[in-house]
């Protein structure tokens, strides 16, 4: 088969993973949708090659995992192993390894699931199978076996420098005991997935706010890395964010409170409509009340695409005007559900 790209994704987001994926290509294909997944095989030859040295996951919203897929095998029911060896002998030499790593996954759906337990008895398997084609080293290829059931698997690469470094996509975070909602791992997984020098970025003795704060999940975030925070919401804190000595509660409007000196970190996760959190955001950076902020923006149930265009647009347009560099990268994480976590940050060149 053609070299096909196969993205995971969230479970009914396969239509605007396909959508944002057109905005990259250059040439028609085919295209296949599973439950948590999507295969595109280009007709030419050349345009899965240009793919194969451009496209990046993290230039990618939907996509949480970018792979190649070199063969699709039909499995015995009995006999998995043989059937799996055979197709990757039949790949062209160069793409027969070796590999820096063999990892085998499934669809994050309801039916994915149940291959979890079998990837993981089967990992060792197949890794004993193919110990010779392993050889650790930066910059090789990983081998990625997809199961989509127990009778198909996708036999499939990843550049380790232009895909995600987590199994299936997904950066596991843990929830802290002593954090007031589960809104808090959202913050964790962005820091961990947008901002790969986020202790840099972000450090102890810096000032923060977090609008619509209550009950305070993104203000733990920001007080667990020394920040002192500014907690805006009408709504009350809870737990240790409702007495913490770094977090001055203030109950006022989100929208219209402004601090009075400028501050390191804006973050914001209000429930509101996405074009009314991007002005929003664009006018704290405008007006320089701001160097850095991590928010998201609640997707519409249908166009979703193009409200993040709408949105990303309006950003664009307002810091132009304002002569303001900018960085701006956006997930739909692992924890977000109609949603998607964007970065923003000054001073940089536009990165979209």
């Amino acid at each position: 088969m053609t070299p096909s790209i196969l993205l995971y994704c969230r479970p009914g987001f396969e239509d605007d993973c396909c959508q944002e994926l057109t905005t990259h290509l250059r040439d028609d294909g085919e295209w296949h949708k599973g439950i948590g997944y999507v295969l595109f095989t280009p007709h030419d030859y050349a345009e899965a090659q240009r793919l194969l040295r451009e496209l990046d996951v993290n230039q990618l919203i939907f996509a949480r995992q970018l792979v190649f897929a070199l063969a699709r095998v039909e499995l015995g029911e009995r006999d998995r192993l043989t059937p799996l060896l055979a197709a990757i002998d039949a790949l062209p030499a160069n793409q027969q390894g070796p590999w820096s790593e063999i990892w085998l996954e499934h669809p994050d759906s309801d039916a994915g699931k149940q291959l979890s337990g079998f990837c993981k008895r089967f990992g060792d398997i197949v890794g004993k199978a193919l110990a010779a084609r392993v050889a650790a080293k930066a910059g090789r290829w990983r081998l990625h076996l997809f199961y989509t059931s127990l009778t198909e698997v996708f036999i499939c690469v990843a550049d380790p420098y232009r895909s995600s470094p987590w199994p299936l996509g997904i950066a596991r975070v843990r929830m802290p005991s002593v954090a007031p909602s589960r809104s808090t791992l959202k913050l964790a997984e962005a820091f961990m997935v947008l901002i790969p020098d986020i202790d840099q970025r972000l450090k102890a003795g810096m000032v923060g706010v977090d609008l619509g704060a209550a009950p305070g999940g993104w203000t733990y975030q920001l007080v667990s890395r020394g920040l002192k925070v500014f907690a805006i919401d009408n709504g009350p804190m809870k737990g240790d964010m409702a007495i913490h000595p770094h977090v001055k509660h203030l109950r006022e409007d989100g929208f219209k409170y402004r601090p009075q000196h400028p501050v390191d970190w804006l973050v914001c996760d209000m429930v509101e409509q996405p074009m009314r959190i991007a002005e929003l955001m664009a006018r704290w950076f405008a007006s320089g009340m701001t160097r850095h902020a991590v928010f998201n923006l609640k997707l519409p149930m249908k166009k979703r695409w193009q409200e993040i265009e709408r949105c990303f647009d309006l950003i664009d347009s307002t810091l132009e005007d304002a002569g303001i560099k900018y960085t701006l990268v956006a997930k739909q994480l692992y924890h977000d559900r109609e949603e998607i976590t964007c970065y923003l940050a000054r001073p940089s060149g536009r990165q979209r």
